[in-house]
């Protein structure tokens, strides 16, 4: 593992917010395996008490049950905390679609109580998950940062406004704020039974249990599919990234295309399979293609992804086969 190599001073402690769901749980363990200590904040709403029950032995990992939007449980998850790894969010562009509310009260709300919080206790380091969505209907690929389209749904400008905010406290109050534009992470724990399940683990249960799972569109979408040991890898080395890249957001991608018709057909031929999907509308608010250049964070701060496409979804699909 790339991240393995990256080193911080002994007795460093993070907080994962959002730690028991699929991307935070998975930075935990390997925050872990390092020798670090860890405090993980979640209300599992979507986080899951699996994804960390193997971590409650261990004496470098504490949890703390509350909610972002509730701003004494975020000042008191940044108390003692050296970097701050904010995955807590409410994801999927249809969910926003179907309440925008919600998801921008957690998402914006929650990631400015985040910050205060973070400020407050002089954490030295804020890392924040953003998305791709963000990019909106800008039709240039590669995806580069600095030139973004209209935003295509709420969820989009939740994670607009989180890269708002995390410039302006870098500014106004001198919080180390760096954004990851993350690119449809897929691996291991992702949860393959919400109502919003991403399309990986979805088609993965479908194929298992000899389902017909629906591809929205035509499946000639491409997508910039990223496994989550690249996530890990980025977010670490921006808690160690020089203060020039401070304020700014950064592509979080393998930098591949991978159209979703393939990646279909290839977990069928992973799966030993030959279920034919079917073909349904579009999905409201996402766009056709996404590929990203991630060439801002190798510069920054040497971001080199090591798993592909294929070596991620090996590995994922034998997880899936384990645990599903």
């Amino acid at each position: 593992m790339a991240h393995e190599n990256i080193k911080f001073e002994d007795g460093t402690k993070f907080l994962v917010t959002g730690g028991a769901g699929f991307i935070g749980s998975n930075l935990v363990e390997a925050i872990l395996k390092m020798g670090y200590r860890v405090r993980a904040l979640d209300n599992f709403a979507t986080g899951k008490w699996q994804n960390i029950k193997e971590f409650f032995n261990n004496p470098n990992f504490e949890l703390i049950v509350g909610d972002v939007r509730d701003t004494e449980s975020c000042h008191n998850a940044c108390i003692g905390i050296d970097y701050v790894l904010h995955q807590g969010a409410l994801g999927s562009v249809p969910r926003s679609i179907n309440d925008p509310r919600t998801s921008n009260d957690v998402n914006i709300t929650g990631t400015l109580n985040m910050m205060i919080g973070a400020r407050d206790n002089n954490v030295k380091r804020f890392v924040y998950a953003s998305s791709s969505s963000v990019y909106g209907d800008e039709l240039n690929l590669p995806k580069k940062e600095g030139k973004e389209g209209t935003l295509l749904s709420p969820y989009a400008i939740t994670k607009k406004v989180c890269e708002l905010y995390g410039r302006n406290f870098y500014y106004l109050y001198n919080l180390e704020t760096l954004g990851l534009r993350y690119f449809n992470v897929f691996g291991k724990r992702q949860d393959p039974n919400s109502v919003y399940a991403a399309v990986i683990p979805l088609f993965v249960k479908k194929i298992l249990n000899n389902e017909v799972p629906v591809i929205n569109g035509d499946g000639r979408q491409s997508r910039d599919f990223t496994y989550i040991e690249n996530v890990i890898e980025a977010n670490l080395k921006a808690c160690l990234a020089p203060k020039e890249a401070c304020g700014e957001v950064f592509n979080i991608a393998f930098g591949g295309r991978e159209y979703l018709i393939d990646i279909y057909n290839k977990l069928n031929e992973l799966l030993g399979k030959k279920i034919e999907p079917i073909f349904g509308p579009d999905r409201k608010g996402d766009i056709k293609h996404s590929n990203a250049d991630i060439s801002k964070a190798r510069e920054f701060f040497g971001y080199e992804p090591g798993w592909s496409f294929d070596q991620g979804i090996e590995a994922t699909i034998e997880w899936y086969k384990e645990n599903l």
